[in-house]
């Protein structure tokens, strides 16, 4: 089996592979086609049925997996599969574990960092909330290693919740030791559970989908919500702290326009919604820079608002 993320332009692919996603569309010439998301352990590769019906196009639909011949192309500096071919496969053909994208960095390792910052908190009440979550909840730890962050934009892979935790939670350390204003745990504390709500928000592999609480609500009230229920559970905790925690996660997309419920109102909730834009950005020009066919320009990119290329030192 050949990786998407070893296909580059010019090459034939003939193989099979998830159907994470299937649109139809039209052209601006009232043509219909298909839009296709190929997907394996690497990642995703864009694909377009451009003649749907096709003889050789059989009927497929989303998560199904399927047996693609097409061309490989370069479009705007990124890969995309003009598709000939379709088959829908039988189950025996595949093993689905080869589909679903990973993380690549060890997941054990990196949820024991994170215990490992959960260890030194010193408030009693912080700390055994986040005990609550990440170490008492069974249930909760294994879906939070292998939840994602994101359905497309970063960290949308297996593992993507709690490496961009892990992250986030490293520079909201380094805020505290450039910044000494901060209080440490309460941002510490802030950082891991900022995204709690992604556990509820989106499906596991292979759909990594909205669900129905998602869709109404969003991770941000979800995360919120989830807090609460476990602090009322926690004999005396102070009012003030929970609602200084509270609200640094409703705050932590900092502004309206970008689904935040509240704007930074104290130091921690602005450091960060500082570290989390931070990741969230650097991962996603990564991954841009990861599945560029070359080394050009590589095209208008919406969430940045500028041509994007990669860096060249020559």
């Amino acid at each position: 089996m050949k990786l998407v993320k070893d296909y580059k332009e010019g090459d034939r692919m003939f193989d099979i592979y998830l159907c994470k996603h299937k649109q139809s569309a039209v052209t601006k010439n009232g043509k219909p086609y298909e839009n296709v998301i190929l997907q394996d352990r690497s990642g995703t590769l864009d694909a377009k049925v451009w003649d749907p019906g096709n003889p050789g196009i059989g009927d497929f639909d989303s998560l199904d997996y399927i047996e693609v011949y097409g061309e490989v192309i370069s479009f705007q500096g990124a890969l995309q599969v003009n598709v000939k071919r379709i088959r829908r496969c039988q189950e025996g053909e595949y093993n689905p574990a080869d589909y679903l994208p990973v993380s690549s960095r060890n997941i054990e390792d990196m949820y024991e960092e994170l215990l490992d910052f959960i260890r030194d908190i010193r408030n009693p009440y912080l700390k055994r909330l986040l005990e609550s979550f990440f170490v008492d909840d069974r249930e909760f730890i294994k879906i939070f290693k292998k939840s994602s962050a994101a359905k497309t934009v970063h960290h949308g892979f297996v593992g993507g919740l709690l490496e961009h935790t892990l992250s986030v939670t490293r520079l909201c350390e380094y805020y505290c030791k450039a910044y000494p204003v901060l209080k440490k745990d309460l941002l510490v504390s802030a950082a891991i559970c900022h995204d709690l709500g992604k556990t509820r928000e989106l499906s596991l592999f292979p759909e990594n989908d909205y669900t129905d609480e998602g869709q109404l609500l969003g991770h941000i009230v979800i995360g919120t919500e989830m807090l609460g229920e476990r602090i009322r559970g926690i004999p005396g905790f102070p009012p003030t702290l929970a609602a200084e925690l509270k609200h640094c996660i409703l705050a932590h997309h900092g502004e309206y326009e970008f689904g935040s419920p509240k704007k930074p109102a104290i130091i921690e909730a602005m450091a960060l919604n500082f570290a989390d834009n931070t990741d969230a950005k650097m991962q996603t020009f990564m991954e841009i820079l990861g599945n560029a066919a070359d080394k050009g320009w590589l095209g208008y990119n919406r969430l940045f608002e500028s041509n994007l290329r990669p860096t060249r030192m020559e």
